[in-house]
């Protein structure tokens, strides 16, 4: 999978747009580890329509994974549709980045590092822009990824956490603390 010759947001039609800069991130990242798909969930048409409508002139593929075994115990799926349950206003938008963010929820780092994006106040920002129903219920303000596996366990009934109540949890900075770039 080549690079393109200039980076999606050279070319991004609002570059200052913090999904802009998301999709731009992911796509990065994942042309940068050689990862494809460069989106998950997202079919050659889908992927076509996110870079004609954020970065016209961008070409490259979205591109599939050859081995399918790598995705088989992950919560992508599950991630894409506790967002999509919690979209501001249904947009085609919206359902890419439902896609971008669990793409890089699966990723080693903090959500926001794996996004490429400045800083985790900009995912709160796009979270609270695009997924508001999901933000408010992040009003501890809880790291990202673990605020989604949260979500995902209480809905399946499984008690994941040390403590019944996070003030009182030993991990309570792990969950809640700074992070750092």
């Amino acid at each position: 999978m080549p690079l393109p010759s200039l980076p999606p947001l050279a070319l991004a039609r609002y570059p200052d747009d913090p999904a802009t800069i998301a999709f731009a991130g992911v796509i990065t990242q994942s042309l940068l580890a050689m990862r494809q798909p460069l989106i998950r969930g997202l079919n050659e048409d889908g992927f076509r329509n996110l870079l004609d409508a954020f970065f016209p002139g961008l070409e490259c593929r979205n591109g599939t994974s050859g081995d399918l075994r790598l995705f088989e115990y992950d919560e992508f799926d599950d991630i894409v549709a506790l967002l999509l349950a919690h979209r501001a206003h249904g947009e085609e938008m919206e359902t890419w980045l439902a896609h971008a963010i669990a793409t890089a929820a699966m990723g080693e780092n903090h959500l926001w590092q794996d996004m490429g994006l400045p800083s985790r106040k900009v995912l709160s920002t796009l979270m609270q822009n695009h997924f508001p129903s999901l933000a408010v219920l992040n009003d501890k303000d809880m790291k990202w990824k673990k605020f989604f596996y949260r979500q995902l366990c209480e809905s399946a009934g499984v008690l994941i956490c040390k403590s019944p109540h996070c003030a009182e949890c030993c991990d309570y900075r792990i969950c809640f603390g700074p992070e750092g770039a």
